[in-house]
């Protein structure tokens, strides 16, 4: 049998509370923290006489995984897939927005001149009103980005209308049973790191498909914003984009100006395959969260960055052999 993981516990919980199965022999963890989209966790527990009958117990969407390193908590979500084996059980899980993508506005509703991260706190709360899992919103900051948005009960599921809204302004991203709603520009600091924080050389990329000048947003009959222009530097390079949700021209500049400002320049980064920190970085996993910025400087290559970053995703992964952290950096201002 493989080793069991050293830093990492699990349990199966019922969505009354009542512990399902623990996880006394965990082979194998996986879990994220997911910018602007829903985050995925995976265990491998193997099986025994005296866990077996808790584990054939398991239900997808009926029970969540929970998952603690050390004692703190780290993550939790609705099971989606178990696999049982005769080694042992696999369990999948999405966090708590994974509902979101299974629910539908549940009122027609019209917002004029409202903050961006007030509508979103509203999807979320609305989305969740009929049978909530448990959860909490939390708007860290106003957006500053006022809009006029409408929602149709039962049109369109509510993850996608938080996603559409992500890219106009606003950042989300779960922590346990929390949802978090703060502006795309948000700007606190958690650490600074330097080459020798990374387990591995940084590659340091320029992502030209993301670069635009000019940004065309269309939202409902005709309403139409844009922002941006022919570039001194770069020339003309240009984007249209569709928001049905939007219904005045105002709400839509202030869409388009969002847009430019996170294409324009283009974005560097650091290759998340590559930003893996170094068991030596000192840094505490569990107050890594999507939305905040670290400090990064790297000198290795011959693009340096000395620059806020902002944390997109982080991923943990355990075996029982070793454990790794990545994290994938985007500049500060940027969505996910």
């Amino acid at each position: 049998m493989a080793d069991r993981c050293a830093s990492h516990s699990a349990q199966i919980i019922d969505r009354d509370g009542a512990a399902v199965a623990g996880t006394d022999i965990l082979l194998e963890v996986e879990w994220s923290r997911v910018l602007d989209d829903i985050s995925e966790a995976r265990v491998v527990i193997a099986s025994g006489d005296d866990c077996c009958a808790a584990l054939s117990r398991i239900r997808t969407w009926r029970h969540k995984l929970a998952i603690y390193r050390g004692t703190d908590p780290v993550w939790e979500g609705p099971i989606i897939s178990v696999e049982w084996t005769p080694d042992g059980v696999e369990i999948s899980a999405v966090d708590i927005l994974g509902w979101l993508d299974r629910r539908t506005p549940h009122t027609t509703q019209e917002f004029v001149d409202q903050d961006l991260a007030d509508i979103a706190a509203w999807l979320v709360d609305d989305g969740f009103a009929p049978d909530d899992p448990g959860h909490t919103t939390t708007i860290v900051a106003p957006s500053r980005i006022r809009g006029r948005r409408a929602y149709q009960e039962d049109v369109g599921q509510t993850g996608d209308h938080l996603r559409d809204l992500a890219a106009t302004g606003i950042d989300f991203t779960a922590l346990g049973s929390r949802i978090l709603i703060l502006p795309e520009d948000h700007a606190a600091r958690l650490a600074s790191l330097s080459d020798a924080d990374f387990a591995d050389d940084l590659v340091v990329v320029e992502d030209g498909l993301a670069l635009a000048t000019r940004w065309v947003v269309h939202g409902k009959d005709g309403v139409k914003g844009v922002a941006g222009g022919a570039h001194p530097y770069y020339g003309l390079i240009e984007r249209v984009v569709e928001e049905t949700s939007i219904l005045d021209d105002a709400s839509a500049e202030a869409a388009a100006r969002s847009r430019l400002a996170a294409s324009c320049p283009a974005p560097v980064f650091l290759d998340s395959q590559e930003a893996t920190l170094s068991p030596d970085a000192g840094l505490d996993v569990t107050v890594l969260v999507p939305g905040w910025c670290v400090d990064v400087t790297t000198t290795q290559t011959c693009r340096t960055i000395a620059q806020a970053l902002k944390i997109s995703t982080v991923k943990v992964k355990e075996d029982g052999d070793s454990e790794t952290i990545s994290l994938q950096l985007t500049p500060a201002g940027v969505g996910g």
